[in-house]
């Protein structure tokens, strides 16, 4: 009873958090409880765990993974994964516009250093507001945000690149530890005791490495970029209201430019003809 109560809290606590990306949790979780319980209907679990396969698989993608990657960027990579695929928060565009819209309404009457102790939860909003109080001329805040939001983006694609190598990789090596045990398997035909274990490791590593593919690191690369891409826009967002704000733009005429930058970016792209 108790551990009921317990999964029912950690159930409500991820639908309430507004920054766990349900998305990619319940498309995991349901997938791979998908693929257990076929399992479990037939032969059950037992025969689907081998150790000598998940070593070549996992061990083996890894491997290949940090050989073609710096440790560090891999280390970020699952760090970013964790952060920007399970879990995100992201300012909505339209609150976004009417923080910027007030804010530009208080320079405009107050002047900017008004601004100095405005509450404003977006931290790069927040970091270009500062940089506007303390004077900076718009040329040189449009090249500092535009450098971070580089850094930014390229975290994301760095993730990206990465997981959907170890995608690349995982079949690959699934493949490798099939050969390896059809040889184990031809060396073994004179002792049918060792044909068993030989044919799990070349049917089972085919399995893990399509499954860690196509469940996991494919899946979260295209997630990442996506996020890329949301990033991008939402920072430039931001980086178009920042320097509206310290040039001094009308709040009426920099509420309608964004409005409008948010509308071009949501139309669906048409494809040529």
């Amino acid at each position: 009873m108790r551990h009921k109560t317990c999964l029912k809290q950690w159930a409500c606590a991820l639908l309430t958090d507004n920054s766990v990306d349900l998305a990619t949790l319940i498309g995991f979780i349901l997938g791979l409880l998908l693929i257990l319980a076929a399992m479990a209907l037939g032969s059950g679990l037992a025969p689907f765990f081998n150790v000598a396969g998940l070593l070549i698989v996992v061990g083996g993608a890894t491997c290949a993974t940090l050989m073609r990657f710096p440790l560090k960027d891999c280390f970020r990579a699952f760090a970013t994964a964790a952060k920007k695929a399970f879990r995100y928060s992201e300012s909505d565009p339209a609150r976004l516009i009417e923080e910027v819209k007030d804010l530009a309404e208080q320079a405009r009457k107050n002047g900017m250093l008004a601004l100095e102790d405005a509450e404003i939860d977006n931290p790069m909003l927040a970091k270009g507001i500062a940089y506007c109080v303390d004077g900076y001329d718009p040329e040189m805040i449009e090249r500092i945000m535009e450098k971070k939001i580089a850094a930014s983006i390229s975290n994301n694609q760095t993730g990206e690149k990465i997981f959907r190598a170890m995608g690349d990789a995982a079949p690959a090596f699934g493949m490798i530890g099939t050969l390896v045990g059809l040889v184990q398997m031809l060396g073994e035909l004179n002792d049918p005791s060792g044909i068993g274990p030989a044919m799990a490791i070349a049917m089972l590593t085919t399995l893990y490495g399509a499954m860690l593919a196509n469940m996991f690191f494919l899946p979260i690369a295209d997630k990442l970029a996506m996020r890329a891409e949301q990033e991008a826009e939402n920072r430039e967002l931001i980086l178009e209201s920042v320097v509206g704000i310290r040039e001094g733009i009308s709040p009426r005429i920099l509420e309608q430019s964004l409005a409008a930058r948010v509308e071009a970016e949501e139309q669906p792209q048409q494809s040529p003809a």
